[in-house]
């Protein structure tokens, strides 16, 4: 399982614990973005960085694959593809040929709670970035012509990504078991009947309704400042009417009642794995205990020096693996999971009744308080490496603004780390990894007949 929220992995401890203590006060915030907002609601932030004379562009929509009617499985996903192949005055394929012809890299992405679109260019052609995104936000052509074959790309990439990889199947089916009724049980990509259903109106619909101004967050991280940026973004986009987006809807979870199991046997699976998933607070469903929990994920999966690793794989050797996944950005739960594999021709059995030892460990004793300032110091001094780099203070408060975070939550973010206490984190823990809110998933070779 990836651990995708450890901005402090593959960072050497002692380089990071003296960035933190180097840096004055001031440093302790996050990016310093600048803000406003257009007159048709869309907000844009700008975060400087003279480091290069390149920017990152991206355009951040309010919607995802949990923002989907039931039984239109997909249709996010399906839309970020429709969204390259043309408007009234960019043909279809020629908005990607525009973008190199520019020398820009660009690229796209749905998740459960947003969909980004986003293109790292030359300073000097930003404005053609901005002519061409603010084109098909307004103007995309969606017909039976371009919905027919790229239907076929979708489910092809269905095929590759989730049917031709057991990991992949056994996370879909985890995620289900998971969430009862919340839409984050559906996969993002879709299921594959109903995204064979899925029609020209269909994503014209959620194209309309979801496709706006007013639901959209424009980031622009490089070298640009605000009075530079404005007028670009005013002439561009300004012109674009509001649709009056209404709010997202998210159905309530019915009380959890038992531990649920799940086991995929499969023929292509070389080397069984292990994982627990719990259903978790997110940052904006309850923010102290998300802090809390970001650093129990350090402390117990956060690489080789973490409690995990070192009880399962060095001291105890009877897992090859381990580790934990949290990423607190969902504008609904988010998920905590632990994740283990045994050494080469081993069991799950003994890893899964060692993780067991390391979390009964945790809810009766908590975590120490060298433990606790160790994790709080990655965390922090990774956050002052982040803004070193072009592209990950776009995408951190694009992720943020689109799940309900504000600019001056993210900022505090260090801060908010650093007051986290130990009884914060064991009381976050109790909270969460109940055996009821619990699924287990084992991936396992099919045994031979």
């Amino acid at each position: 399982m990836p651990v995708r929220h450890r901005l402090a992995l593959a960072l050497g401890l002692a380089a990071l614990l003296a960035q933190v203590q180097a840096a004055p006060p001031a440093a302790a915030r996050m990016f310093d973005p600048e803000t406003f907002t257009l007159a048709n609601g869309m907000q844009v932030v700008v975060i400087t960085n003279r480091r290069a004379p390149i920017v990152s562009h991206m355009v951040w929509y309010r919607v995802g694959a949990a923002d989907e009617l039931q039984g239109h499985s997909g249709i996010a996903h399906f839309l970020e593809h429709l969204m390259f192949k043309g408007t009234r005055e960019v043909g279809p394929g020629e908005f990607s040929r525009l973008v190199q012809r520019n020398g820009a890299q660009n690229n796209a992405f749905t998740s459960f709670d947003y969909t980004g679109y986003y293109e790292n260019v030359a300073r000097d052609r930003l404005e053609v970035m901005m002519r061409l995104e603010a084109d098909r936000m307004a103007n995309l052509q969606i017909t039976d012509a371009v919905v027919e074959p790229e239907r076929e790309v979708i489910i092809e990439e269905r095929r590759q990504r989730i049917d031709n990889d057991p990991g992949a199947q056994l996370g879909e089916r985890l995620q289900a078991a998971l969430f009862v009724n919340r839409p984050y049980r559906v996969p993002t990509i879709g299921w594959a009947h109903e995204m064979r259903g899925l029609t020209a109106a269909d994503e014209d619909a959620f194209y309309r309704r979801w496709y706006a101004p007013d639901n959209a967050i424009l980031v622009v991280a490089g070298d640009i400042d605000l009075a530079t940026l404005r007028p670009l973004v005013e002439k561009n986009f300004g012109g674009i009417a509001a649709r009056g987006v209404a709010p997202r809807h998210r159905l309530a979870e019915p009380p959890a009642l038992t531990p649920r199991r799940v086991t995929l046997q499969s023929e292509s699976v070389q080397q069984p794995s292990w994982v627990r998933s719990y259903q978790a607070p997110s940052y904006h469903t309850d923010a102290r205990s998300a802090a809390a929990l970001q650093v129990l994920a350090e402390i117990l999966g956060g690489g080789s020096t973490s409690r995990l690793y070192r009880r399962l794989v060095v001291d105890g050797k009877v897992a090859s693996a381990a580790g934990t996944s949290y990423d607190p950005d969902a504008l609904d739960r988010a998920v905590f999971s632990f994740y283990a594999s045994p050494p080469s021709g081993g069991h799950v059995e003994p890893v899964e009744q060692a993780v067991g030892v390391e979390i009964d460990r945790l809810l009766r004793d908590g975590v120490t308080a060298a433990e606790l300032a160790t994790a709080k110091s990655l965390l922090q001094a990774a956050a002052v490496k982040a803004r070193d780099s072009l592209t990950g203070p776009a995408r951190t408060i694009g992720a943020a603004l689109a799940t309900g975070g504000t600019l001056d939550e993210l900022e505090a973010w260090p801060e908010k780390i650093g007051a986290v206490t130990a009884a914060e984190v064991a009381a976050a823990a109790r909270a969460v990894m109940l055996p009821e809110n619990s699924v287990t998933g084992l991936l396992l070779p099919k045994p031979t007949s």
